[in-house]
């Protein structure tokens, strides 16, 4: 649990009231002030043509200006976690959790995106919000709370499915950023009921997949010079978990563009034990081989996922990575991943 969201003396109150037994009500989150508005410029330098130079002032004012957000989903996913373990009393911290997110769903937080940057990272977020509430919308969560969530994020998927569709910049439009806010839309479309929601998360899913060259990897994410590699996980992640739960809700995108999916992940895989695949690609070597970056667990979570979808591939070098890196977790695809796809 983040400092800044350590629980007050309320928010024992309110899990009490909830139900909860105090070991529940100590786990619960309470919801920071909302952020509202969000204006922020990218983090790389102007002149650097590959996208791959960090501007360290900019850096820092982006990573300022999304913090709270970030660190309220770290709580929230950590809570919703909890719903899986026997010792949690799961309706009583659904109801909380769902609560804490009423506070940013009445402030209508996130809804003033002020500069193209943050209309073009807050798709990840959205996926957060919508992965912690399926886990816990099962267990409970008060109607009122549920409905005021489901207005608010109807709203922010709506306006980002407008941006994507008129304003976004072409080059993002193919990469991790679109993929990150269809999976924004399939987390949240079950939620909504809706086939509109449902249907351009599948569309911008494929969309990505099918612009994926014949080795497998994404032409958007192989401009960025030494990080190439890198960001094609980073398109991965999405990519495998929104169809995922597309498949799951009668939609499956794993054949198309022959074996799209497959291919952008066999890429990553084997590119990962040597990284000269994307360094012919780019003429550049890759961070996570030249010193400048470490592959992490969070890098590799959505393999769960991708295990559920293949499972055969738990035999292969899939498996094999899988078991490198587990657990397998990344508050932005919903935190623990075993515990929602692997052991359900």
């Amino acid at each position: 649990m983040t400092p800044a969201f350590r629980l007050a003396a309320v928010c024992a109150a309110l899990c009490t009231t909830l139900g909860a037994s105090p070991a529940v009500a100590a786990d619960c989150p309470t919801a920071p002030a909302p952020v509202y508005s969000l204006s922020f410029e990218s983090r790389y330098a102007d002149d650097s043509e590959t996208r791959s130079e960090i501007d360290a002032d900019a850096k820092a004012k982006a990573e300022e200006a999304l913090d709270p957000i970030d660190d309220f989903l770290r709580d929230l996913t950590e809570a919703a976690n909890s719903v899986y373990d026997e010792k949690t009393d799961a309706k009583a911290m659904a109801d909380c959790v769902v609560a804490a997110m009423a506070v940013w769903a009445k402030a209508n937080a996130l809804a003033d995106l002020q500069s193209e940057t943050a209309q073009l990272t807050i798709g990840s977020r959205i996926a957060g919000f919508g992965l912690v509430l399926l886990q816990v919308l099962p267990h409970g969560g008060a109607q009122g709370d549920v409905h005021l969530i489901r207005t608010w994020l109807s709203g922010l998927v709506y306006a980002q499915m407008q941006f994507w569709e008129e304003d976004a910049p072409k080059g993002a439009s193919q990469g991790n950023l679109r993929a990150w806010a269809a999976l924004g839309a399939a987390s949240v479309a079950p939620f909504l009921d809706d086939s509109t929601v449902l249907g351009w998360a599948a569309w911008s899913t494929r969309f990505v997949l099918c612009k994926a060259d014949a080795d497998g990897s994404l032409p958007q994410e192989m401009t960025r010079g030494h990080l190439a590699l890198q960001y094609q996980l980073h398109a991965i992640a999405p990519l495998v978990v929104s169809t995922l739960l597309l498949k799951r809700r009668g939609t499956d995108l794993t054949p198309i563009c022959d074996g799209a999916l497959a291919r952008v992940v066999n890429f990553a895989l084997s590119d990962l034990q040597t990284g000269e695949m994307t360094k012919a690609i780019t003429g550049e070597t890759q961070s996570f081989f030249d010193g400048s970056d470490t592959l992490e667990g969070f890098h590799m979570a959505w393999l769960e996922a991708y295990l559920q979808l293949d499972p055969g591939s738990e035999s292969g070098l899939a498996g094999k990575v899988a078991a490198e890196f587990r657990p397998l977790s990344y508050s932005k695809l919903g935190g623990d991943q075993a515990l929602i796809w692997r052991d359900q």
